[in-house]
């Protein structure tokens, strides 16, 4: 709003002006923004119909098994708790999540915990949290979905305190690709990541040597 003032699309009204669609609290990453109301519908469309090509980066404990794969499971509203959602075996969206393992970091000293990339199929609410923890694999970090402190018996005491001083969800956006609603032609954008999950990853490779 600062930067383009007025001209953003207003399919959103005025609290959400050219906003197509969000991540979640405290991820990082790329999103799309339209200037028009046709980009705006044009680009709904192509979310609606699962064309938005959505990469993401992940750290998370353990090591999934298979180490690359896909997980094809439906998501809803969890019983539990409403405000989260929940691998559901009777009911539910389609929920599609391709993996992969870039790098899992370990030794003696630090915990297992991977790096990973996924490829959305589809884009539900929480969906990659949920399926990771339905894997039991949650993300580093995660306060909704697993343990944001975990106890050691033994690890190097400077990733202790790097991995319990990370305050969200060690997930990142990388990049997202669509049909340019001018243009006609693939576009794609890409997020470094932020400072504070570049640093944890540098010092997981680090200790993991």
């Amino acid at each position: 709003m600062h930067k383009y003032k007025k001209n953003l699309s207003s399919v959103g009204g005025k609290l959400r002006p050219g906003i197509v669609h969000r991540i979640d609290k405290d991820t990082s990453g790329v999103i799309v923004v339209a200037k028009n109301d046709i980009a705006h519908i044009n680009l709904s469309e192509q979310f609606s119909s699962h064309k938005i090509k959505r990469v993401y980066e992940a750290l998370v404990w353990g090591s999934l098994k298979p180490q690359n794969g896909k997980i094809n499971e439906l998501i809803s509203r969890s019983v539990k708790n409403r405000q989260l959602m929940a691998v559901r075996k009777e009911k539910g969206k389609i929920s599609i999540t391709n993996y992969k393992t870039l790098k899992i970091f370990q030794n003696s000293n630090i915990p297992k915990i991977s790096l990973i990339e996924c490829q959305l199929e589809t884009g539900r609410t929480h969906q990659i949290r949920v399926h990771m923890n339905y894997k039991g694999n949650s993300i580093l970090g995660d306060k909704a979905y697993g343990k944001t402190k975990k106890k050691f018996k033994k690890i190097d005491i400077d990733i202790e305190k790097k991995i319990n001083k990370f305050n969200r969800q060690a997930l990142h956006a990388k990049s997202l690709a669509f049909i340019h609603p001018t243009t006609k032609e693939e576009v794609s954008f890409y997020a470094k990541r932020p400072k504070d999950f570049d640093i944890l990853i540098k010092s997981l490779k680090k200790h993991s040597l």
